[in-house]
């Protein structure tokens, strides 16, 4: 069994992540099969793309039981990046369809509110710091001074505070870190943030 199961649904950046995982010396499985992936000790829901459309594969796919199997009921700690960390919510705005989000976290995906968009464009892409609200096994070792690579221009809301591990700010703040148990999310890249990504992703591999 793998150390680590990244969940393949389409959505692309899958490969990157599981290298930085392999330098990190951990065992990788990529797969879209939900009998392994109910199976998994721990797993990873990546995302590049639109939340409508991943969610879509998500069920055509078979894998939402399987998800909620690991995840919910065997307690697997479950990390989503970007557009993943959007799929745990309930709903999004993104996208004509309006697909319901795994809902798992009682949050909406909103576009970013920034108030000055001469300044600040969106998407929001490139390097930014991110600040620990709480402590976490996933945020161990990570100061305010940590940054970390962004290319999104979505993000959660109205959700509860205690779920918020970190946030960002670009022009306004945002939950750049959520966390209940072992269900985790990131807005961030950490398969592309260097030392500061390294340590989260290992921190990761020792829950």
């Amino acid at each position: 069994m793998s150390d680590i199961t990244i969940v393949n649904y389409g959505s692309g950046n899958l490969s990157s992540i599981a290298r930085r995982l392999q330098a990190l010396k951990f065992d990788v499985c990529i797969t879209d099969d939900p009998t392994e992936v109910r199976l998994a000790r721990r797993l990873i829901l990546p995302g590049v793309g639109a939340f409508d459309s991943a969610m879509r594969q998500l069920r055509q796919s078979g894998m939402l039981q399987a998800l909620r199997d690991a995840s919910l009921e065997r307690r697997v700690p479950t990390l989503g990046i970007c557009l993943g960390m959007q799929l745990l919510a309930a709903a999004s705005e993104e996208g004509a369809a309006q697909e319901a989000g795994l809902g798992w976290f009682n949050a909406r995906v909103v576009r970013l509110p920034v108030r000055d968009t001469a300044r600040f464009k969106v998407p929001h892409v490139g390097w930014n710091t991110v600040t620990p609200l709480q402590p976490h096994p996933l945020t161990e070792g990570l100061d305010a001074a940590a940054a970390f690579y962004f290319v999104h221009a979505f993000c959660w809301s109205g959700h509860g505070p205690a779920d918020t591990l970190a946030t960002t700010t670009y022009d306004v703040e945002f939950p750049s870190v959520v966390g209940r148990d072992m269900l985790l999310g990131v807005q961030f890249h950490p398969e592309k943030s260097y030392a500061a990504g390294d340590r989260l992703l290992q921190n990761f591999g020792g829950l």
